[in-house]
């Protein structure tokens, strides 16, 4: 039987910390300590945990170790605090890892990428090599001998460039609204939550003994009086398969641009790992679920319509509504476009005063009727969508991943390598009913 993996490993440890953290979590809401039980079953998955742990310190060390448990994702340390001698725990007491080095770090600080560089002196490579690390398309070349391009790496400080690169990126929150879960498999089958009917009502107590006699006309028994029949409620369902998608894009280097450049960290960071998380963004609000696009909340069946009604203020309150009366759900966020987000905080009422502090105030509106708005250039503009987003998951089947090497087409021979960034993921909506597209155009 082969080996496990170190994914392997790093699964299986974030499978027990979880389970783990279900039962702290069930005392914690209870208000209550652990039962006997519970704390058995507590002391056997932190055993696993760190079975899991020993053996990634053996294949990557204590440094990979506290970064790939990081990756556990914000659901453990979102309620995580910091105690008094600065050790950062979770709500039930669990120790959580300090943060790491970035992917761009471990990247060039890893023995392959080293070894790279070791062969490569004033940037001439003399053998074939491929630098892989565990953590479409952008193909504009990057060498280092253009003072726009690699050339423009080669500086004391990373600084500029780092800010260079935010000038293309946009703020990404949406993953921060959305439930958190994680798979080892290449499709997610789950429940999707159609319709509810509640038929509960107070039931008089029986006073015959009579049988149902034989089907009416529309094929029900019929049900004597008195017999003290309860009624039917419904819940309908469907099963859906989410694929796991592959979200990727890399660029070509020149190899003297690789051995002069430290800024390679930034590139990998700031753009490469920034673009997976940007298209992920896009998938989850408009994917239209053909080929390998995700189905985006734009396009599940089942998401209620709110029309415009006399301004954008009328309008995202009705769809609130909708969002607790028909979904029957709590609305956890507004995502608008920047536009739509820029006409809110220029409304004004018939005093001409600003609704939302006009330009004296800091920022824009970051609450509306209660609701926290997401700004996200995936919502096209007149479109707004009032959901609760805990009712869509984002299943995270490996994180983001940097590989590079000469090994694509003539590269080799050029003194060219590639660097690919990937990831991949699947995503759901469990009730569709729970969001509302929002039409905000008069």
């Amino acid at each position: 039987m082969p080996s496990k993996t170190m994914q392997d490993w790093i699964d299986e440890a974030k499978h027990w910390a979880m389970e783990a953290r279900k039962v702290a979590a069930k005392c914690e809401q209870e208000d209550r300590d652990f039962t006997a039980e519970e704390a058995g079953q507590l002391r056997e998955y932190m055993a696993k945990a760190t079975a899991a742990k020993a053996e990634i310190e053996k294949l990557k060390g204590n440094e990979e170790l506290r970064r790939s448990l990081m990756e556990l994702g914000d659901d453990i340390a979102l309620n995580a605090k910091t105690d008094d001698d600065g050790k950062r725990r979770t709500a039930s007491g669990f120790e959580l890892p300090s943060r790491g080095k970035s992917i761009g770090q471990q990247f060039i600080e890893s023995a392959e990428y080293k070894s790279l560089l070791a062969t490569a002196p004033n940037g001439q490579f003399g053998a074939k090599q491929r630098v892989q690390s565990g953590l479409a398309g952008f193909k504009a070349l990057v060498t280092g001998a253009s003072d726009t391009s690699g050339g423009a790496f080669v500086v004391p400080d990373q600084l500029g460039l780092q800010v260079g690169l935010d000038a293309f990126q946009r703020p990404l929150r949406l993953r921060q609204l959305v439930t958190q879960g994680t798979t080892t498999s290449d499709s997610v089958e789950y429940v999707r939550m159609t319709s509810f009917t509640n038929n509960a009502a107070p039931v008089a107590e029986a006073t015959t003994a009579d049988a149902p006699t034989a089907p009416g006309t529309a094929g029900a028994l019929v049900q004597p009086a008195g017999g003290g029949y309860k009624p039917e409620s419904a819940l309908a369902a469907v099963k859906v398969q989410a694929p796991v998608r592959t979200i990727a894009h890399w660029m070509p280097i020149t190899k003297r641009a690789v051995s002069d450049a430290a800024q390679v960290v930034t590139l990998i960071d700031a753009f490469l790992r920034y673009g997976l998380e940007e298209e992920l963004e896009d998938q989850m609000v408009q994917g239209d679920g053909t080929g390998e696009n995700f189905e985006g909340i734009a396009n599940v069946s089942g998401v209620q319509a709110q029309a415009f009604d006399t301004n954008l203020l009328t309008t995202l309150r009705k769809a609130k509504t909708k969002v607790r009366t028909v979904g029957r759900s709590n609305p956890n966020g507004v995502l608008m476009h920047p536009t739509d987000l820029e006409t809110l905080d220029l409304t004004q009422d018939l005093e001409g005063r600003f609704y939302f502090g006009g330009p004296a105030s800091v920022g824009s509106a970051q609450t509306v009727w209660n609701m926290p708005i997401v700004e996200t250039e995936s919502v096209p503009v007149g479109t707004a969508y009032v959901g609760d987003f805990r009712k869509a998951i984002l299943w995270d089947r490996e994180q983001a991943t940097i590989q590079m090497t000469d090994s694509h087409l003539d590269f080799f021979v050029r003194n060219l390598v590639v660097i690919l960034a990937e990831m991949r993921a699947a995503f759901g909506v469990i009730q569709p009913n729970a969001f509302v597209e929002v039409d905000l155009a008069a």
